[in-house]
């Protein structure tokens, strides 16, 4: 049975009917009533026009928001500079908050724009066709497609931000000194693991006094697709959770909604802590899509949910205050389905996107105006990096090298901000961040609770309002915990909004092998795939302090005036590496580089001009080459070993370039034969060129503690071996 006409035929003729009885005058003025009640039928029919345009091929998937159309009671009652986090059935939020904005815009301006993104067309303003979200840049809210809590660590970051631009940007506006973050979501996404995180960071950050204004609105239709959410499970979990005020009113009731909301978010300003409303819907038509209800739940439940329509409801609410007549509310129900009708016909004939590079041009978004570099004097400089400031041109090892870069970077650029577990008054699990709190205070380097997702969230949540985020993963294989943050969230971000929202940040990680003694597969984690599948990620991977400190600057120039997402992956086996080849020779130890120095991706390293064997490779694998080669080289056997410093993108022109005076082709690679660098590499090469080429990669294999640390990596003599079995192959 069509559900979506039992309920418009139940609607209909129930208005007909007529007959409300009369209620108390509502302190709601009418024309704000009247305006919230279009703002719900508009919602209402675009769900209905959705579903035609899906039956007549001129639409696709979407996710409904009829039985959520209170939202719009939200929204009134925040301000329209909140940034709004949405749960993907807040089109009657959305509709209503574009009526606040200056100046306002108009029923059918908001039913056209809508459609277009229904539709999937090219002109949808906020995605430019790649998916249907609720988003839109000119009402500050960023597009949220079908997520499972993972915008709500953001939102979190966001609001944190807020806190912190009154600290660190005396000159915000004053909308923005007084703002609060709307983040809403539904009552089955509650219970995931990443909105979990998020609630228990806002609190352990208002627990602690910090500011934090944010508005958690939960959406409770009791249903996630076809479980049911236990009765009263949401106000146990949330009523009484420490550093979270606990409101509630029915979703249905504008006029309570409206209060109660302005109650929580008045509490939110005032306070600068963290609420949760608790707002009880219902979800009419199924969960998304092609989704059937009668599949999985019975008639009777189904008419129950469909007898508490919130549309009827207000219809009611307000023709029984005499706001409105029946006929009158019947007639604005009408005409809003007749304008939405017709402007289907038309956004279906609008043009859609075409081709892979047409969908691929907002992966990495358009570059911004920024401030210009803040120059430190030699005085401010040496008065930050105190005693060191005299070694600087003394050959050090990498973690010190970084650390170093880091404070230049900081003292160029105000809007950075270091963030992670441990990096401020312990410095970091091998001291690569030490002192930087010290001389740059606490509100520059945090120590955030131990929570990647949080830690991510926050850098997302920066990154969208005006600072320029620096997070730590103490290891690799923690950004596992919380690698959606990167991929579903950080990274499509510009995607999904065509270009218009971005977050930039550089996500610092100590990662990889070959540490001796320590750790096992959670602190030795040679695995980099799951960042490589990403697309628009900038990938740095440097093997020398020298070139971590160029590349690292490089980051932060992508960052700041590309707004590119960067994981710099710093390899923790060379952060105290002081030689190459014997004992004390220092090989490995470099001199701070000038801070004109800079390398971006595309720029290769390339140590030697042998032609026999060209060796590619990075990280440890670099180290372990440039060793090998040494010892090649008293055989006769002459190497070039090429640094790829950046993993993605690849500089494949200039790769085929280098390797084209040698005889053969030798990949080194310290990842898993499975999903790692060297496959890439490996099709590359034999694609296109002719070159005899081998792999020395590590095993499938996670790696052990204790004296076989290394025994599933690639070494040094597995590289002479493969590197002379090439030279006789190409003889």
């Amino acid at each position: 049975m069509d559900r979506v006409q039992i309920v418009h035929d139940a609607f209909v003729e129930r208005l007909r009917k007529g007959g409300f009885p009369a209620t108390g005058k509502p302190e709601t003025t009418p024309e704000l009533l009247i305006s919230l009640y279009r703002s719900q039928c508009l919602s209402r029919q675009l769900d209905k026009t959705a579903r035609d345009l899906q039956k007549r091929g001129q639409g696709y998937y979407t996710i409904g928001s009829s039985g959520h159309e209170g939202m719009a009671a939200v929204a009134s009652a925040v301000r329209p500079t909140d940034m709004a986090f949405l749960h993907y059935r807040d089109a009657a939020f959305q509709i209503q908050r574009a009526k606040q904005v200056e100046p306002a815009m108009t029923e059918r301006e908001i039913a056209w724009d809508m459609l277009l993104s229904f539709s999937a067309s090219s002109e949808d303003p906020i995605s430019g066709g790649r998916h249907k979200v609720l988003g839109s840049k000119r009402l500050n809210i960023p597009p949220q497609t079908s997520t499972i809590a993972s915008h709500l660590p953001k939102a979190v970051g966001a609001a944190f931000a807020l806190g912190l631009s009154r600290r660190l940007l005396p000159g915000a506006a004053q909308a923005e000194r007084e703002g609060l973050v709307v983040c809403s979501f539904g009552d089955a996404s509650a219970n995931h693991s990443t909105a979990q995180g998020a609630f228990n960071t806002a609190g352990w950050a208002s627990y602690q006094n910090a500011p934090m204004p944010i508005l958690f609105v939960c959406e409770d239709n009791g249903i996630g697709i076809s479980v049911r959410t236990p009765a009263g499970w949401i106000e146990a979990g949330f009523r009484a959770r420490p550093g979270l005020r606990y409101f509630a009113c029915d979703g249905a009731d504008i006029c309570a909604a409206e209060e109660v909301t302005r109650q929580a978010a008045a509490f939110v300003r005032t306070a600068r802590k963290p609420a949760f409303l608790h707002l009880k819907t219902v979800r009419l038509f199924g969960h998304a899509g092609s989704d059937v209800e009668a599949a999985y739940r019975e008639p009777g439940e189904l008419a129950a949910d469909e007898a508490r329509d919130p549309l009827l409801t207000s219809a009611m609410q307000l023709c029984g205050a005499g706001v409105l007549s029946a006929g009158e509310a019947l007639a604005a129900y009408t005409e809003l389905g007749d304008l939405c009708a017709e402007l289907a016909d038309k956004v279906a004939a609008r043009p859609k996107l075409r081709t892979g590079a047409e969908v691929a041009a907002s992966l990495i978004p358009p570059p911004r105006p920024t401030s210009a570099r803040n120059a430190p004097s030699p005085e401010d400089r040496a008065a930050a990096f105190g005693r060191d400031f005299a070694l600087m041109d003394q050959p050090q090892p990498m973690a010190k090298l970084i650390n170093w870069c880091l404070a230049d970077l900081m003292l160029e650029h105000p809007e950075i901000i270091l963030a992670g577990e441990d990096i401020g008054r312990k410095g970091g699990v091998y001291g690569v961040t030490r002192s930087l709190q010290r001389g740059f205070g606490a509100d520059r380097v945090i120590d955030t609770l131990l929570d990647e997702q949080s830690i991510l969230g926050l850098a997302i949540g920066l990154g969208q309002t005006g600072f320029l985020p620096i997070p730590e993963i103490q290891f690799l294989a923690y950004l596992h915990n919380a690698e959606d943050q990167i991929r579903g969230e950080a990274a499509t971000l510009p995607f999904f909004s065509n270009g218009q929202f971005t977050n930039p940040m550089v996500v610092r990680v100590a990662g990889l092998g070959y540490q001796r003694g320590f750790g096992g597969h959670f602190h030795n984690d040679n695995s980099l795939a799951v960042l490589r599948d990403i697309p628009g990620v900038v990938i740095a991977c440097p093997s020398n302090g020298a070139d971590a400190v160029r590349m690292l600057r490089g980051a932060v120039k992508l960052a700041r005036e590309e707004q590119r997402v960067v994981v710099f992956v710093e390899p923790i086996a060379l952060y105290q590496t002081r030689d190459l080849g014997a004992e004390g020779d220092g090989g490995w130890m470099h001199a701070y580089p000038e801070p004109s120095e800079i390398l971006l991706p595309g720029a290769l390293g390339v140590s030697g001009d042998g032609k026999d064997v060209a060796i590619i490779s990075y990280a440890n694998g670099c180290y372990l080459s440039q060793r090998a080669s040494a010892r090649l080289a008293e055989e006769g056997i002459g190497t070039r070993v090429i640094d790829l410093r950046w993993l993605a993108p690849l500089a494949e022109e200039a790769l085929l370039q280098e390797i084209s005076e040698c005889a053969s082709v030798l990949i080194v690679d310290e990842c898993r034969r499975t999903g790692s660098q060297s496959e890439a590499l490996a099709t590359l090469v034999a694609e296109r060129t002719t070159l005899p080429f081998a792999r020395v990669v590590a095993d499938d294999c996670f790696i052990a503690t204790g004296p076989a640390y290394a025994a599933t990596l690639p070494s040094e003599d597995e590289i002479v071996v493969a590197a002379r079995r090439l030279k006789e192959r190409a003889a």
